[in-house]
């Protein structure tokens, strides 16, 4: 039996553009986008895996608001159950610990990027929302 992931996943926003970070080499789907964070902790809320990730990850702390989207996506080493919330940054500037690459990119253009696939409906939810708001 596949093991059973549960993650949580930052839609970081400022001015339009999305904080992404990009996984590096000694990572599972090394070179892929994503929503910065990670696995929720026994006893944690996701809001407070969320907290607790950010911090550990981009050493920056943000307010976490709405859900965006659930996914469960079946990889080779397991399913993952992905939970995105928007956030906002309400201490210091991400900084790189993990990933190989952070950038903030514009709402309309989070298509440029190759996404690990869990994160996809979500990067789908935020462009739709997205371009709704500029019509």
């Amino acid at each position: 039996m596949k093991k059973e992931i549960n993650v949580v996943g930052a839609v970081v926003t400022n001015d339009g553009k999305i904080l992404s970070a990009q996984r590096s080499e000694s990572m599972s789907l090394p070179g892929m986008w994503e929503f910065p964070g990670g696995k929720i902790e026994p006893g944690e809320t996701p809001r407070s895996a969320l907290v607790r990730e950010m911090q550990e990850e981009l050493l920056c702390t943000v307010d976490i608001g709405d859900q965006v989207a659930s996914t469960r996506y079946e990889y080779d080493f397991g399913f993952v159950t992905l939970t995105t919330f928007y956030a906002t940054l309400v201490d210091g500037e991400p900084q790189l610990t993990e990933h190989s690459e952070i950038r903030w990119i514009d709402a309309a253009d989070l298509d440029s990027v190759e996404w690990a696939p869990a994160d996809v409906p979500a990067v789908e939810t935020i462009m739709t929302a997205y371009l709704a708001q500029e019509r």
